[in-house]
């Protein structure tokens, strides 16, 4: 598979949009990462007071990184792989938090 090096992509620029950045395995660990905190509830977007949180969709998420962590190990830079380490830990840490929450508001709600 062919990766669009930068000519291309700013060629690809038509529809108004900024360039996006080139494609690296930094960029994709950020996006997995980012797409799971969203989920987590962690980000959110627009005036959404509260975020919507998918704990089934973060785990998901987490999921992956951890398949690309175990499917790329030893081939990574220190860099690459403390980053994805870091993610990963992050993440998860922040999942159980959120899996608590959750449950601790199921048990005040009234049945």
């Amino acid at each position: 598979m062919k990766v669009m090096d930068d000519s291309e992509v700013k060629q690809d620029n038509s529809a108004g949009r900024p360039p996006l950045p080139p494609a690296s395995f930094t960029l994709l660990v950020w996006s997995l990462r980012t797409q799971a905190e969203v989920q987590l509830g962690l980000l959110h977007f627009g005036e959404e007071e509260k975020p919507e949180i998918d704990l089934t969709m973060a785990r998901h998420s987490i999921d992956l990184l951890a398949v690309l962590s175990e499917k790329t190990k030893g081939n990574l830079t220190l860099e690459e792989q403390r980053m994805l380490e870091n993610s990963l830990t992050e993440l998860r840490f922040r999942f159980v938090e959120a899996s608590k929450d959750n449950a601790k508001a199921a048990q005040s709600q009234p049945s």
